[in-house]
């Protein structure tokens, strides 16, 4: 389980969106891929490998083969999980406490976030003289808490309660506060050079990842979804590649937003995919015919982590769509196209379960529930390729702390990696 282990090594260093693609950039550069940046041209050679950062929370990176065909072998994931934002100049005071104003970032389990050690992480810009920096931040300390409501206060709170994001989940952050601002105690906690100009900061908890069970089988960690398959995707590209030296194209993606819906610059419903590989294409000396020939011999995995069926509401499960921890991989399928996955590319994902000798298992949404949607045939709306989703199967979606099982963190990076190889 050794990719495994890196997967939760990897998780605990990442509180933000930012820490993850500077984790993923880190990863990168350290097995020679060079950087390309947008506002400048791309220079491209066969038998090297590239990456494309885009708002410092979204990533591509691409490795072309010696002996490169005009086709694809892409795997997307998104490195977002639901959390609170922190609101600009936060403070709010109440009596002798000072709280923060946040707001929910995505559709988070509300009651899973009390009384959990908390704090936030994500990037500060600074001005220090004429230049405006990008720093990097983590408050590596238990700072805050959203304290719950005492039972005596709110009897029927156990027979259900409907949580209000402004009023019931603001942290407490100081108690006789020692800081007039909340930029003061960015500058001065964080070190920071210059004026605070602005902030993309997020809670976050306190919690690492921890490997549970009598068999120490299963993994309860925070952002288990998408970092779990997102880090997955990431080992698994950089293995794949390492030798490789005819083939298909390999494109590793991880988007960001996808729990707000993508809608963004830097999302899989932006232009980031289509542009990055229209300009990888052109750089290697293809023109109109070889990029459609480049998506017409491509095929996209889109990795987001799966339901498994709660033990504890089966009838919450489509009935032949049973899906354990430690079960196999998950493809993913819905009439209605949230998910991309189809016959053709169930085979092909089928294919390489059998060739790897690993376990599979399908998910559907019990026929009168509203299930959700992730990247793939968001980003399908800009490239168009075949495409199946698939996932790591996890209960708990959403909560602040999520379970998976161990061995399908292994068994997803052995999946991707043959993808890459194939």
């Amino acid at each position: 389980m050794a990719y495994s282990e890196n997967v939760l090594k990897l998780l605990s260093r990442s509180p933000s969106v930012f820490h993850v693609v500077d984790n993923m950039e880190k990863a990168f550069a350290a097995q020679g891929y060079q950087e390309l940046r947008e506002g400048e041209p791309f220079a491209v050679a066969p038998g090297k490998g590239y990456y494309v950062k885009r708002n410092g929370s979204s990533i591509i990176a691409f490795y072309v083969p010696a002996e490169f065909q005009w086709g694809m072998s892409l795997a997307a994931t998104h490195n977002d999980s639901p959390s609170f934002a922190i609101k600009p100049h936060p403070f709010l005071k109440k009596g002798n406490v000072t709280a923060l104003n946040v707001e929910p970032y995505g559709g988070g389990i509300f009651y899973t976030w009390l009384d959990r050690p908390l704090s936030f992480a994500g990037r500060v810009y600074t001005k220090v003289g004429e230049e405006i920096r990008c720093n990097l931040v983590d408050i590596d300390q238990d700072l805050l808490v959203i304290p719950s409501l005492a039972i005596h206060m709110n009897r029927d709170v156990n027979n259900g309660y409907a949580f209000n994001a402004a009023r019931d989940m603001t942290p407490i952050f100081y108690v006789e506060p020692e800081f007039d601002t909340f930029e003061e105690y960015l500058k001065a906690t964080c070190s920071l050079e210059g004026e605070v100009l602005s902030h993309d900061l997020f809670l976050y908890v306190r919690e690492n990842p921890r490997v549970i069970g009598p068999k120490q089988d299963l993994v309860l960690s925070p952002r288990l979804d998408d970092l779990s398959s997102a880090y997955a995707n990431l080992l698994a590209f950089l293995v794949a590649n390492r030798d490789k030296k005819a083939g298909k194209i390999s494109v590793f993606a991880s988007f960001d937003n996808e729990e707000v819906g993508s809608l963004t610059a830097q999302g899989a419903h932006s232009d980031f995919l289509r542009s990055t590989v229209d300009r990888m294409l052109i750089a290697l000396g293809g023109d109109e015919e070889h990029r459609h020939m480049a998506i017409a011999n491509a095929l996209m995995l889109s990795v987001d982590n799966a339901h498994a069926s709660h033990p504890n509401h089966m009838d919450k499960c489509d009935p032949t769509s049973i899906v354990n921890l430690n079960g196999g991989i998950v493809i993913k399928y819905n009439a209605d196209q949230k998910y991309t996955t189809n016959a053709a590319s169930s085979a092909y994902v089928k294919s390489l379960c059998l060739d790897l000798g690993q376990k599979f298992q399908e998910f559907t949404n019990r026929s009168d529930m509203r299930g959700g949607s992730t990247l793939g045939n968001i980003s399908n709306a800009e490239v168009s390729i075949l495409s199946a989703d698939i996932g790591i199967a996890q209960l708990a979606m959403h909560s602040c702390v999520e379970l998976c099982g161990l061995k399908d963190i292994e068994e997803m990076k052995n999946l991707l990696a043959a993808h890459y190889s194939r």
